[in-house]
């Protein structure tokens, strides 16, 4: 099986065998494809302004597994022409929440009252803005920026709790894509 992915204007690819690099107007990013269940099935060719990617299976599973590299090819394509952003919504009914961004560690105080402090570490390759109640995440990495969002939601996720009495905390409410 194969299929073809054209690379955007103003996007330069490198393959190392197994390894993308790909650089763009705002960045350079890679990813390594290497995958022991992979590594006899799987090849890629650059052609000119397209990659050609090369599975030996057939059915379902081959066809799965194109689809997947080829939909990562794209995303990282579309990481370094234009980037991802997410935005999260701090919700407070109870106690006023605060948050603030010291040394890439995000920090979360006062959350329900209670006394301890909440943090999560950013990655170098992330920036995150926090105005008002509103903290948005920017990364031309999309897996890195969604990991970024998904640790600050969970930062205050509550448990063992009525979520109709107690809805405060960090919530997504923007994806790229939606």
């Amino acid at each position: 099986m194969e299929t073809v992915v054209k690379i955007p204007e103003g996007v330069d690819v490198e393959i190392d065998k197994f390894k993308v690099r790909v650089k763009g107007k705002l960045g350079e990013t890679e990813r390594d494809f290497y995958n022991r269940g992979v590594a006899n099935i799987l090849k890629f060719e650059k052609m000119n302004n397209e990659i050609k990617i090369l599975i030996d299976k057939e059915g379902a599973k081959g066809k799965s597994l194109i689809g997947t590299i080829k939909k990562h090819l794209l995303n990282l394509f579309e990481g370094v022409m234009n980037g991802f952003e997410y935005k999260l919504k701090i919700i407070y009914t109870h106690f006023p929440i605060s948050v603030e961004l010291k040394d890439n560690e995000f920090v979360v105080r006062n959350f329900l009252g209670q006394k301890d402090i909440k943090k999560t570490k950013i990655p170098e390759n992330v920036k995150v803005n926090i105005s008002k109640d509103e903290i948005s995440i920017f990364s031309i990495n999309k897996e890195l920026a969604g990991q970024v969002a998904a640790n600050l939601e969970r930062l205050t996720k509550l448990s063992k709790r009525d979520r109709r009495k107690f809805q405060d905390g960090i919530f997504i409410f923007k994806k790229p894509g939606r």
